[in-house]
């Protein structure tokens, strides 16, 4: 891959450098806010080699893959500059045109979850490592208490340091990605999120009478009460506060007061109300999700296969990632994760729907099988955007068949009460992080997402003249 050549393509179908406001990569895409739609040339984009797909959204959303979108995003930001407005009135009309058609095509929930998953998308490669730290030190810790070991080795202690430094302080982090997003000072989001954990919460609660000593749980104001779902609440309202004051602020007072009011004001605002109305949320979330996938019998069945079959829609529009509020809640209520692991079904299925249209394509498709070919092992892995741009999505049948595949695994993985103790990775690479006992069952039930995805597939998916496809 020619960097240089391929960055230019890019840039030139997003309209070139003067249309672009903004440019960054998530794990597969490169996501570029442009000032003018109408001068992005989605077919021309599509034909970049690297490229596997291109979505047009709030944000203009070009799949190159794992590992080439860091590099493509990182060499693009380096060697071009981009102005955040256009300096005349055309290109300022064109920007409010956009935005107005954006508000148009999305509905709330939709502006949501996307406002989630810019929060959560710049934090998931130390989701994924610190994920790893702590799912292999969980595993081994677990296997030497069996045995009867107390002195638990320093390596192990080395792991769980790495990850907890994510997951011990991830609302901080939310915090300051939360400012980056609604438009606060990222230095004051991070305040919020830390003094949403800090210990002086439970001191206040127990001196205004809301703290129940007889179970700290039932409180209605602890320290952590609410999660990242009052993080970003409350972040939220400091952007509003701290906009607002900064416009009467006089500017010589402005760096002193400004933040010294707008982060007084949202403390006050997100401890005493944000945090116990979103610890009642919270719980209420819990107890849909014990509903769906918590419980025994039929119900668990059902809610695994709609979750694990609705999920490659998300994934088809980038939205998955406003799914990690709800795992981070069933981590902090339960000490594990059940919702993860059944929808890493969905991607599953989707590797063996390949397997499929790779054997039905023949040899007379080298074009496709070759797309397959790279895709898989990145499939295997848990990484599904390739599989799914490249190959299930543009045939259209095998999308549908590796969903209802999906579902029948994640109804597998939920009856079977399949859980992680962290969440990142999917796919194979998934194993370490799961509950120990509860491994032999993921694994079982990516087999029969990977069985299922073939067999519906091969059977009753595959496109006609798949070969000259």
């Amino acid at each position: 891959m020619n960097l240089n050549e391929v960055s230019k393509a890019i840039i030139n179908g997003l309209g070139g450098e003067n249309n672009i406001s903004h440019l960054t990569n998530c794990m597969t895409r490169i996501r570029a806010t442009v000032k003018n739609n109408n001068l992005v040339n989605k077919a021309e984009l599509e034909k970049i080699d690297v490229v596997l797909s291109v979505i047009e959204d709030s944000t203009v959303q070009v799949v190159v893959g794992p590992g080439k979108s860091r590099k493509i995003g990182d060499y693009i930001n380096q060697n071009y500059r981009f102005d955040k407005m256009e300096n005349d009135n055309k290109g300022r009309d064109y920007i409010s045109e956009n935005k107005e058609k954006r508000k148009q095509n999305d509905n709330k929930f939709k502006q949501a979850l996307k406002k989630v998953a810019n929060i959560f998308v710049p934090l998931i490669p130390a989701i994924i490592a610190a994920g790893l730290c702590n799912g292999i030190a969980g595993y081994f810790t677990n296997s030497f208490t069996a045995q009867g070991i107390t002195e638990i080795p320093i390596w192990i202690t080395f792991l769980q340091t790495i990850g907890n430094a994510l997951f011990g302080y991830l609302t901080i982090f939310v915090g300051i990605n939360s400012a980056k997003e609604f438009g606060a000072t990222e230095g004051l989001g991070g305040m919020i999120g830390a003094i949403t954990i800090s210990t002086n919460i439970d001191v206040i609660s127990q001196m205004l009478g809301l703290y129940n000593a007889d179970n700290r749980l039932n409180s209605i104001l602890i320290s952590g009460k609410g999660g990242i779902i009052g993080v970003i609440v409350g972040v939220a309202i400091l952007a509003f506060i701290e906009k607002r004051v900064r416009k009467v602020m006089p500017d010589v007072f402005d760096n002193i007061l400004t933040p010294l009011i707008a982060i007084v004001l949202t403390s006050i605002i997100t401890i005493f109300i944000i945090m116990p109305a979103s610890g009642f949320v919270s719980d209420g979330i819990m107890k849909v999700l014990e509903v769906l996938i918590m419980t025994e019998g039929p119900m668990a069945i059902v809610g695994g296969f709609i979750l694990s079959a609705s999920f490659l829609p998300l994934l088809m529009v980038g939205l998955h990632h406003g799914l990690i509020p709800f795992y981070v809640l069933q981590l902090e209520g339960t000490g594990s994760i059940t919702l993860f692991p059944i929808l890493c079904m969905a991607g599953a299925a989707q590797v063996g729907a390949a397997i499929a249209i790779y054997l039905r394509a023949k040899g007379r498709n080298e074009k496709l099988r070759s797309v397959i070919r790279g895709s898989l092992p990145v499939g295997f892995l848990g990484i599904g955007e390739p599989l799914l741009y490249g190959v299930t999505l543009p045939l259209g049948t095998p999308f549908i068949t590796a969903s209802i595949a999906g579902g029948f695994a994640g109804a597998f993985a939920s009856f079977t009460k399949v859980a992680s103790i962290a969440y990142g990775p999917a796919g194979l690479t998934a194993i370490p992080i799961m509950v120990p006992d509860k491994m032999l069952y993921y694994f079982l039930s990516l087999c029969i997402a990977y069985v299922l995805g073939f067999i519906f597939t091969y059977f009753f998916a595959v496109p006609k003249g798949i070969d000259e496809y």
